[in-house]
């Protein structure tokens, strides 16, 4: 046996007779100095705010003031109001909604971008597309008001054509404008990324096995874009589910979304530890939408 084929052979041995073993992955200093900063950033800034908030929802407030304690009063009087169940399957309903919408709408804009334009057209396309993170959120959506106000830009084009006048300020309308105007750019950057890494040559494969345009899409295209399409897709509930601008300035704050309602809560007799509980349910309900979407979005097929 020549030197060459005894790695192969040695290997080969070792396999079959179940004493392989992958080598083991060990922790250097190298390796977690550069990594304390991203750990050190996310335990100041997300854990321990986590843990103090949730030590709060068992505090008490007496004479207006909080008082450190551990009861579950302020978890059992908001989990037995109507109000709050309302409010939180209302939120869940507007980003489960919003995220639809948003990501049909995304879908077709990134995949014009990712196949069907040049590369010059995608980068000044990517461009804008990231221009309106440039200015606020909240100017943004202040500047819709004039649009969709009963006086506004889009009913005296209406009323032009013996059309309307329509409400949309104050109305559901006007929130999903306003989560669209939040999600929408962002989903089609993410979907054209995902979209951008796809394999031609499957799809070349694909039509030269007959496949047409649409079969091609959802047969072959979605499922090697999937993990970006439900990336989008989370980012999009995430910002819809905690967004508190455009229910409050577009859809006129009434019914409440749980972010609103954490607002109002606060203004009532100083109840900080109930806003609390409000907080971590919405947080835990993030975490446990957010894990399923990426479990599934990671799932190999079978």
């Amino acid at each position: 046996m020549s030197p060459a084929e005894q790695p192969e052979q040695l290997g080969t041995s070792s396999l079959a007779s179940g004493r392989f073993r992958p080598r083991r992955r060990t922790v250097t200093i190298y390796g977690l100095t550069w990594s304390m900063p991203i750990v050190i950033w996310q335990l100041v800034f997300f854990v321990f705010p986590l843990l103090f908030l949730l030590l709060m929802s068992f505090w008490l407030v007496k004479n207006y003031r909080m008082v450190p304690g551990f009861d579950t009063v302020n978890w059992v009087k908001m989990y037995g109001k109507g109000y709050f169940w309302d409010g939180y399957w209302r939120t869940l309903g507007y980003a489960g909604i919003t995220t639809v919408i948003t990501s049909v709408i995304a879908f077709p804009c990134a995949f014009a971008l990712a196949f069907k334009v040049s590369p010059a057209v995608r980068r000044w396309a990517l461009f804008f597309l990231i221009v309106p993170f440039f200015t606020s959120y909240l100017v943004r959506i202040f500047s819709w008001r004039i649009f969709l106000n009963d006086n506004g830009i889009i009913n005296v084009l209406l009323s032009s054509l013996g059309l309307g006048p329509f409400s949309m300020l104050n109305t559901f309308f006007g929130t999903l404008v306003g989560y669209l105007t939040l999600c929408l750019p962002l989903a089609v950057v993410l979907q054209l990324i995902s979209l951008a890494n796809v394999d031609r040559r499957l799809v070349e494969a694909a039509h030269n096995l007959g496949c047409g345009g649409f079969r091609t899409v959802f047969a072959v295209i979605i499922p090697l874009a999937k993990v970006g399409i439900i990336v989008a897709a989370v980012f999009c509930f995430i910002l819809s589910f905690g967004d508190f601008v455009s229910p409050y300035y577009l859809g006129g704050s009434k019914p409440p979304t749980l972010s609103i309602l954490i607002i109002d809560t606060t203004k009532s007799g100083q109840q900080w530890p109930r806003a609390a509980v409000v907080a971590v349910t919405m947080i835990v309900t993030l975490f446990a939408i957010m894990f399923t979407a990426v479990a599934t979005a990671y799932r190999k097929r079978t």
